[in-house]
């Protein structure tokens, strides 16, 4: 089945953070151009809108997303939504599954493919170990929302290889390149799309020393977390002042 309207939705993941490109809009590339990409080469009338903004959360999401996508009639629709909700001191499950399903139910009601995305599992990691039941009841909403609107899971929680750091931006939030690589392949065979992206092949890593993973956990904390505290305690988003990568619906090619 071939696409020729492809609308993404959402946050930093989606917006491509953590796979640099000056070439491109925001300088991003990331997964869903990727997709867009190989979509592109079955259609002479492919075109692409990717409305994600970083740091958004779900709400704004919906307000600011949603209708323009409604309104591009897609037959393809990604979101990513609620991550950074999740991040937040208190999460208020029911309401955030409420207009989650609103939304959703919406995007269905255009007759799009929709995929969404479980929340990753990443408690193996330090610092985030604390976060698990969070994802967890989270990925279950998901599931649920997903089953009531004949919506596709793109099921993160299950991707055993982003156990691999190098899948992961230094700044332990992001995908890297090689993590967005990855994600677009696994969406292009969910889709059952014939793709020409290579398979992401990562040497065998090597192993931190107890003191050297000591120092870069403070380096991380000092470098990333302290100043995403600080921009939470003084109301402030990475998003802010950032706008969509490509606004409306527009051709793309490899």
């Amino acid at each position: 089945m071939g696409f020729e309207r492809y609308v993404a939705l959402g946050d930093s993941f989606t917006e491509g953070v953590g796979d640099p490109d000056p070439s491109r809009p925001n300088g991003l590339r990331g997964w869903a151009d990727l997709v867009a990409e190989q979509l592109a080469i079955a259609s002479d009338d492919f075109a692409y809108a990717n409305l994600a903004i970083r740091g958004r959360l779900l709400r704004p999401i919906i307000d600011e997303q949603v209708d323009t996508a409604v309104a591009m009639k897609p037959d393809l629709v990604t979101i990513y939504a609620g991550g950074n909700n999740l991040m937040r001191p208190k999460v208020h499950f029911d309401d955030l599954a409420a207009d989650y399903d609103e939304a959703i139910g919406r995007l269905a009601a255009t007759g799009a493919r929709v995929l969404m995305w479980t929340a990753y599992d990443g408690s193996w990691a330090p610092v985030f170990g604390a976060l698990r039941g969070r994802w967890a009841v989270y990925n279950e909403l998901i599931r649920e929302i997903a089953d009531r609107h004949d919506a596709t899971i793109v099921d993160f929680w299950r991707f055993s290889e982003y156990r691999d750091l190098r899948m992961w931006d230094p700044d332990r939030l992001h995908l890297s390149p090689a993590g967005h690589h990855n994600m677009a392949l696994r969406v292009l065979d969910i889709l059952g799309v014939s793709h020409s992206l290579p398979l992401v092949r990562l040497d065998a890593p090597v192993p931190l020393t107890p003191a050297a993973q000591r120092a870069d956990d403070r380096r991380w904390t000092r470098e990333f977390l302290l100043p995403w505290v600080g921009r939470r305690l003084r109301g402030l988003s990475s998003g802010d002042g950032v706008t969509p990568k490509y606004p409306s619906l527009t051709p793309i090619g490899v």
